[in-house]
């Protein structure tokens, strides 16, 4: 039997749940509504987890109209698993916008402060709101460390310290130019959204911060104004969740319940889309219970911007999403194919959008074991099929190693990103690979 660890070269080939199960919180729905939010896309069985209050639920979602959303051959990269494959070529017709607003999962909500609610009435910010609810923070008692990263201020060549490198980061995530997990450390991913920030802009393209990007940084002064880290009081549903040692065969996968997170820290690290070692560093005596106040980095609020198209450039290792009237709108640091195993080339489109997928695990001697959802999978929480047969966008388990590991094919991005492009990628958007 083939290893399919964390870090493997194991080849298989994923299919797609293609059934939608909506299954909000017991603890925040009335039960009556669980039964009614069960709709089949086909005649394949729905994939469920048995639910209980205070869980992290794991739902098969899928947002299209596909007939047939027929298991092939996608090639998903080796970080936390095997190389993959899966196929969404025969996807029908497109999500249409009553589809979106419904079809939600409602699943680990946070209540937001209402002045912090996305306001907008369009469908992506509705998406945004249920997929990645702003999170309501304070900044009572901060540590000594949190305020020295929430003044910190550049100066021309200055070194960019932790404090700095951590602002740094906030500002150009706040500005829809992605840098991964959060760290602290200036390294390619920073740099990267550093560049796709000048280009946006119209500023000089550099490799190293200058005045003039540091100034554009801070020239919307309701989101440089804002603290970089603050103090978030941990629920019951933060840190009851479902958690599992994800096994290393395929074998061993296929029996578990879902493949969630290992620990409340790696969900809490996801949740606040920082790198876990940096959590810890920043509360070196949390013992994460209910009610323990940690300090974490402010995620703020994802591109809500509809993207109509986005370039995959496999030089720089990233996504670049546009606008209606190709404005430069967003960024993320992704993962595009390897040497070994090229992404394709040319013009696509978006044919199907799926939100915590199950896959199938096709090994070389020919047996096949249905892996179940969750953010642990090898496409973490989000499958986007392309109109290329065995290709599409997808999410991550191993979110602090975008860019730095290798990819069979497709287009991988961090959980989060992945949810905020599910959310906000049109139908039949364009996908360029360069």
């Amino acid at each position: 039997m083939p290893q399919l660890s964390k870090i493997s070269t194991a080849i298989g080939m994923v299919g797609l749940s293609t059934a939608l199960f909506m299954s909000p919180s017991i603890a925040e729905t009335p039960v009556d509504m669980l039964a009614s939010d069960i709709v089949a896309i086909d005649a394949q069985p729905v994939t469920t987890s048995a639910e209980t209050p205070a869980e992290m639920l794991k739902n098969t979602e899928t947002f299209s109209n596909a007939a047939s959303l027929s298991a092939d051959t996608d090639k998903v990269g080796t970080d936390k698993d095997s190389q993959v494959a899966v196929s969404m070529a025969d996807a029908a017709s497109p999500v249409t916008n009553a589809e979106a607003d419904e079809n939600i999962s409602l699943a680990s909500r946070v209540a937001p402060s209402p002045e912090q609610q996305l306001m907008n009435s369009r469908k992506s910010a509705r998406l945004l709101n249920k997929f990645l609810p702003v999170i309501p923070y304070h900044t009572t008692n901060l540590s000594a460390v949190a305020q020295q990263v929430n003044t910190a201020s550049w100066k021309k060549d200055e070194k960019i310290d932790r404090a700095i490198g951590t602002k740094l980061q906030a500002l150009l995530n706040w500005q829809q130019h992605g840098i991964g997990a959060v760290d602290g450390y200036w390294g390619k991913n920073t740099l990267k959204a550093m560049q796709a920030f000048q280009k946006a802009q119209g500023l000089k393209v550099t490799s190293s911060l200058d005045e003039a990007t540091w100034q554009a940084l801070n020239k919307n002064t309701m989101l440089s104004s804002q603290p970089v880290l603050v103090n978030y009081t941990l629920t019951d549903n933060d840190v009851h969740i479902k958690t599992a040692t994800i096994p290393s065969t395929a074998v061993e996968k296929s029996k578990l319940e879902g493949m969630y997170y290992e620990s409340v820290i790696e969900g809490l690290a996801e949740k606040f889309r920082m790198d876990e070692s940096y959590l810890r560093f920043l509360n070196p005596k949390a013992t994460f219970v209910s009610g323990e106040s940690i300090t974490v980095y402010n995620p703020s609020r994802a591109n809500a911007t509809p993207v109509s198209r986005v370039v995959a450039d496999k030089t720089s290792q990233t996504l670049y999403a546009y606008d209606d009237n190709n404005k430069l709108i967003a960024s993320y640091p992704t993962t595009v194919g390897s040497t070994a195993t090229p992404s394709p080339t040319g013009k696509h489109t978006i044919k199907v959008k799926v939100h915590e997928p199950n896959y199938t695990y096709t090994s070389p001697e020919g047996s096949k074991y249905i892996l179940p959802p969750g953010p642990n999978n090898p496409v973490g929480s989000v499958w986007i099929g392309l109109s290329e047969p065995s290709y599409g966008i997808h999410g991550s388990p191993d979110p602090s190693r975008i860019s730095r590991q290798a990819s069979a094919g497709c287009v991988r991005l961090t959980n989060w990103d992945a949810l905020t492009l599910l959310s906000t990628i049109n139908d039949e958007a364009k996908v360029e690979f360069i």
